[in-house]
């Protein structure tokens, strides 16, 4: 459902002229294969999208986009994270 909503928003501020970013926040885990390919076919017409994703290969493998990985490590100081 909340996908469902964040999508109509998006088409109707598409629709009111805009090219608004589309935000998906770990959305491939929960869905069949079906309905990863549906969400792939809308993001793909995005002039941008940014996708969080768990595991990568929850993003579709054919997809030309620039992936950028957090990384956690325990050091002295403390928890760190950095990015590859």
């Amino acid at each position: 459902m909340a996908l469902a909503l964040r999508l109509a928003a998006y088409e109707l501020l598409r629709a009111e002229g805009g090219e608004p970013i589309l935000l998906l926040d770990d959305v491939f885990a929960e869905l069949d294969t079906a309905r990863r390919r549906a969400l792939a076919a809308v993001a793909s017409t995005a002039e941008q999208v940014l996708i969080t994703a768990a595991v990568d290969e929850d993003i579709p493998a054919d997809w030309d986009a620039t992936r950028i990985t957090v990384t956690m490590t325990d050091g002295e100081t403390g928890r760190q994270s950095g990015i590859r």
